[in-house]
């Protein structure tokens, strides 16, 4: 099957954006994504069981990012090859409130087709986002569960490594700090689309969310502590070596 959803890119493809389905199934994932009505598509769409399906083609702009920013760039869709991947996520958790798994053969197959998106477009890993990284005010996706260490592992995207046990609080919500505005640059140097106030306002609250969902899931707090201040840190050095 594939979608009717999408129109000519007018940018060059430079980023990778994975994303959750939030459906019960990956049969009523695909029907939405191919629904005309509900202008929504990817280009691939990976099942639990590790089917791949192209649901439009790469060279051709799908609408899976919605509004966000990433590196300054506000057509994500433009931009981007989209990946959507069957998990219920937040939105169909499991009966006993924890988020779905993602199956090992299916995260096998996301691997996989990632290494072959890259291998058709020039994407720095610093550009293989997830979609809460590039609109992180109001998406989720793919998860605290999703196991993105284990795809930096196998050469998909930047992963910061085991941090130290120092989690000493340094800003809380309404601090205002030049610490702050250093933070928030640093923020937007890595991509994210946030604003310079000196504040730890709603958005830089809703940024260091994004940035403990995927970095250090364990806590999700939008608080800034020391171990957030590594993984900035690192995620720079990171950012920049993979620019070269």
């Amino acid at each position: 099957m594939t979608s009717p959803n999408f129109n000519d890119r007018k940018l060059p493809v430079s980023m990778l954006v994975l994303h959750y389905t939030g459906m019960e199934t990956a049969e009523l994932a695909r029907d939405r994504l191919c629904d005309p009505a509900a202008e929504v598509s990817a280009h691939w769409l990976v099942s639990e069981d590790g089917k791949v399906e192209n649901l439009v083609p790469e060279e051709k702009r799908a609408w899976h990012a919605g509004v966000g920013s990433w590196n300054g760039q506000t057509d994500i869709n433009s931009a981007s090859i989209g990946v959507e991947i069957v998990n219920g996520g937040h939105n169909v958790p499991l009966p006993d409130g924890s988020l779905p798994p993602y199956p090992d053969v299916q995260i096998l197959a996301v691997i996989k087709l990632c290494k072959d998106i890259l291998t058709r477009h020039p994407i720095a890993m610093k550009n293989i986002v997830g979609h809460s990284d590039i609109a992180p005010e109001r998406k989720e996706d793919p998860g605290e569960h999703f196991p993105w260490a284990g795809l930096a592992a196998a050469g998909i995207g930047i992963w910061p490594g085991e941090l130290s046990e120092d989690d000493r609080v340094l800003f809380e919500a309404g601090d205002r700090d030049r610490g702050i505005s250093i933070i928030q640059r640093g923020l937007a140097d890595l991509g994210y689309g946030i604003s310079v106030t000196g504040c730890l306002d709603d958005q830089t609250q809703a940024v260091i969310r994004a940035v403990q969902r995927r970095y250090r899931p364990a806590r999700i707090d939008g608080v800034v502590d020391m171990q957030i201040m590594e993984i900035l840190r690192r995620l720079s050095e990171m950012s920049r070596a993979s620019m070269v």
